[in-house]
């Protein structure tokens, strides 16, 4: 870790669980903050950070004053609608837009950086206008922005999470001809180191949920196509029960999700449901931190918090790609 990383200090907001920390943290950059107003996902954060992290609520209702100094944002943003924005005649119109406090706490705390991460729908969202808005809005706070479209898979976790990221830096601070290289991808890993849980996860004969499986396999969309004992002879299928058709995938899972709990594998000739401690490995969380809330929180809860996360190793792919582009 560069020592010159250690002065880069950023709040982590919109924190969920932690995973866009993680990769900063990993880069030697220092968290002195962080913004989060669900509970649960308040609870794993400190199983993982420690009881004393300083939470600043509510990002829609943050007074800037009171934040302590920082260099960088960080923000998985959530994708709301800006259908009216055609009219505005100015922010104050918007105050329950998430992006648009975010960028009030840009300005007031005249940041140097941010990273941010947002759905793939947003892409296409209100015809692409939502889009457009939100880059006029950064480049008028004062920022270079670099934005790409990139899937978890290429960067080092078996976990198909198409996501797009924002790095902007100040204007002021941009080098001339000096170009922002995005990170390369890097190959897939093995899907087995992933899926290791040796709790009892299995889908049971006995169990009511096997039968309204077997039922689902019967359904329209699925009749006749899957075999149960030729499912079960290929160990680490993984099976993905949407909500209408079955899904098959090999040597990786299918974009891990909020209310998401219906990925299925394949391992000794049963099937598995998938943990919340594998559900932490696939978004690049450690084994020694997915250790820490590992049987102390509820998989219901691991399993949405990591499908509400941001993927730990393309966040720090980014910010390697900012630090590069700023020393």
């Amino acid at each position: 870790m560069s020592n010159n990383n250690k002065q880069i200090k950023f709040i982590d907001f919109c924190a969920g669980i932690g995973g866009g920390r993680i990769g900063l943290e990993n880069l030697g950059m220092q968290c002195v903050g962080f913004s989060e107003i669900d509970k649960s996902a308040e609870k794993t954060y400190r199983a993982f950070f420690g009881e004393d992290e300083k939470n600043y609520g509510d990002l829609t209702k943050i007074d800037s004053n009171e934040l302590p100094e920082f260099d960088l944002m960080i923000a998985g943003f959530p994708c709301q609608t800006f259908s009216v924005i055609g009219q505005r005649t100015g922010m104050k119109d918007h105050r329950g837009q998430i992006i648009f406090s975010l960028i009030d706490i840009m300005k007031a705390k005249n940041l140097k950086y941010f990273i941010l991460e947002n759905v793939k729908g947003l892409l296409n969202h209100d015809g692409g206008q939502s889009l457009k808005i939100i880059l006029k809005e950064l480049d008028k706070a004062g920022y270079d922005v670099f934005w790409k479209l990139v899937n978890s898979l290429n960067f080092g976790v078996p976990q198909m999470r198409e996501r797009i990221y924002f790095v902007g830096v100040r204007k002021d601070l941009v080098k001339k001809n000096c170009n922002f290289k995005f990170p390369e991808p890097v190959n897939i890993p093995d899907l087995t180191n992933y899926l290791v849980d040796t709790d009892e996860m299995q889908l049971d004969e006995k169990e009511r949920a096997f039968d309204t499986f077997l039922k689902y396999l019967e359904n329209k969309y699925n009749k006749g196509q899957f075999l149960i004992d030729k499912l079960l002879k290929e160990d680490y299928l993984v099976l993905d029960t949407r909500q209408s058709d079955l899904r098959l995938y090999r040597g990786k899972v299918p974009t891990l999700r909020v209310g998401r709990h219906g990925v299925l594998y394949v391992k000794g000739g049963k099937f598995r449901r998938l943990s919340g401690y594998e559900s932490l490995l696939l978004q690049g969380f450690s084994e020694e931190l997915s250790n820490k809330v590992k049987g102390k929180i509820a998989d219901i809860y691991l399993l949405s918090q990591a499908g509400n996360a941001m993927t730990v190793n393309v966040v720090e792919a980014f910010g390697k790609s900012l630090l590069k582009f700023i020393n």
